[in-house]
């Protein structure tokens, strides 16, 4: 399925200087992000706030159990998207609560009916779009089609930045680098998914600005597909 129409994509993470998300595979990102400069972090915020939607991966939500809301500026908390293919992320995750923010949680086909519908009986809005798995290209059209989003946001692990990159979808990507080095061979990184099989595969990017914020550097680059 091609893209009929889909949202401006903003890619944006934390990233260490060996290009790490995390201390380790497993462990949450809220971590690092504590090194955060105060005017890097309010950046992040900002930007949630601009936003019309944001979307993170089923692991992200597993770790972390973040709420993806705006704090320390003012603003609108952004629709919150989360794929999940068999809608087996816990009921009580944060996320879920559907009093701060209005949630989209994206299924297949072979999602459990009961789950479903524990989640809709939530408030949550069950959307199924692709039949083993989340087609993220359908997605972004009901996301654009029905929920009306213009800007979505995407602070995704390395498996869901593979998904939307793998298929075009990224338009841009802001990198808020953390100056320290973490290591671990297994340590999840920016971007995860299959190896490439040539040089020809690499996704080349266009470095827009770049700009200090406190102590973290601030890359922003256009996808060049």
């Amino acid at each position: 399925m091609e893209t009929l129409q889909k949202p401006h994509v903003l890619m944006i993470s934390e990233i260490t200087a060996d290009g790490k998300l995390t201390l380790g595979k497993g462990v949450s990102s809220k971590i690092l992000m504590k090194h955060m400069s105060n005017e890097a972090e309010i950046l992040l915020h900002e930007t949630r706030a601009e936003y019309d939607a944001i979307m993170v991966g089923s692991s992200t939500i597993r770790i972390d159990n973040s709420f993806l809301t705006v704090r320390m500026v003012e603003g609108e908390n952004p629709l919150r998207v989360i794929p999940n293919s068999l809608a087996d992320l816990p009921l009580e995750a944060n996320v879920f609560d559907t009093t701060k923010a209005r949630t989209v949680l994206a299924v297949s086909s072979k999602a459990p009916k009961d789950r479903v519908d524990a989640f809709a009986a939530r408030g949550v809005d069950v959307v199924v779009c692709g039949e083993d798995r989340v087609d993220f290209v359908q997605l972004m059209n009901i996301l654009s089609a029905k929920y009306q989003i213009k800007k979505l946001i995407i602070e995704g692990g390395p498996t869901l930045n593979w998904h939307m990159l793998h298929h075009g979808l990224v338009d841009e990507i802001r990198l808020i680098h953390m100056p320290f080095i973490v290591g671990g061979s297994d340590t999840p990184s920016l971007v995860g998914g299959m190896p490439l099989a040539s040089e020809n595969d690499m996704i080349k990017l266009d470095l827009r600005s770049t700009k200090m914020y406190g102590t973290n550097l601030v890359t922003e680059y256009r996808v060049l597909y």
